[in-house]
């Protein structure tokens, strides 16, 4: 009779009493960790007052009045105030925002990642350029644009002038989201089409970018959404101006939701305060369903390779 054999086991690393195990329940490690939930919980806490106190308030001006009437300087008209003209102002504003910035920023990444040859000076001379915009203040893009755009070129204080100042804003973060979604990409896909004789075009316009539809609508919508709330570069460019009309096209005179706010809250009556509350609230809704729809894009047509 022979003995049973014993078969030697490996140890589980992920098990209990396992090197893993204990380099989880570190002290440094359980500290970091509870450091960066505190951290979230703070920045979620003081983001949700904030939130509240703005709800409660506007809430008294969040009905139509909010959008179908004109502002006021007048506090015994403050009832029926409204913010009309800026919301429409925005709504030009960012609608020209896009036709400008996405078609130059989509046309640039595909460029830089698909065509351009890295060896270049000019090419990582503007890699670097583009990189270096994404961390320029935007209130330099207003100075620029008003010595620039508005004066040296003659466009004015009007739309297009706010628009193509605006463009440029946000312009780097369309390229590098659009760059980024191109990169994801797997060359394999690439490789196949070229084996089935399609040329660098077809490849590019039929297999890369449907893939990256997703992560470049997502950088589009967010780029959009920090233009819509931009100031610092309006109030340069002329949109404090008060404004009881809507715009009527692209050299007419605007005003915008943040600039509209920010004109609301230097008054100090009770009532602009209010008033300032409602419309804060409605350029939140207006971000916040654009994320939204940014959220839905990546979600329906995303792609696990």
């Amino acid at each position: 009779m022979t003995a049973p054999t014993l078969t030697p086991t490996r140890p589980d690393p992920s098990g209990p009493g396992s090197a893993l195990t204990q380099r989880r329940s570190r002290p440094g490690e359980i500290a970091f960790r509870l450091a960066m939930q505190a951290c979230l919980l703070i920045a979620f806490g003081v983001l949700t007052a904030l939130l509240t106190w703005v709800l409660v308030k506007g809430w008294n001006r969040l009905d139509s009045r909010l959008w179908t009437q004109m502002p006021t300087g007048l506090t015994s008209r403050l009832e029926m105030a409204g913010v009309q003209s800026a919301l429409v102002g925005t709504l030009w504003i960012i609608a020209l925002v896009a036709a400008i910035c996405l078609p130059i920023g989509i046309l640039s990444a595909i460029y830089l990642e698909e065509y351009a040859d890295n060896t270049r000076w000019y090419n990582r001379l503007l890699e670097l350029n583009i990189q270096n915009l994404a961390g320029v203040p935007s209130i330099i893009f207003g100075i620029l644009g008003l010595g620039i755009i508005a004066r040296a070129l003659g466009f004015g204080f009007t739309i297009t002038t706010a628009a193509i100042v605006l463009s440029l804003l946000v312009l780097p973060v369309v390229i590098i989201a659009t760059r980024e979604a191109i990169r994801a990409v797997p060359q394999s896909i690439r490789q196949a089409s070229y084996a089935l004789g399609a040329t660098k075009w077809q490849t590019v316009s039929r297999q890369v970018l449907p893939s990256a539809v997703p992560g470049i609508a997502t950088g589009s919508i967010l780029a959009l959404s920090r233009a819509i709330g931009e100031a610092a570069p309006l109030i340069v460019l002329g949109a404090v101006t008060f404004i009881t009309f809507n715009p009527t096209g692209l050299e007419s005179a605007y005003t915008a939701l943040p600039i509209q706010i920010y004109t609301f809250i230097t008054r100090p009556q009770a009532e602009f305060t209010e008033l300032a509350a409602g419309a804060i609230v409605l350029l939140l809704a207006i971000v916040l369903a654009m994320n939204s729809i940014a959220i839905f894009v990546r979600n329906r047509f995303e792609k696990r390779w």
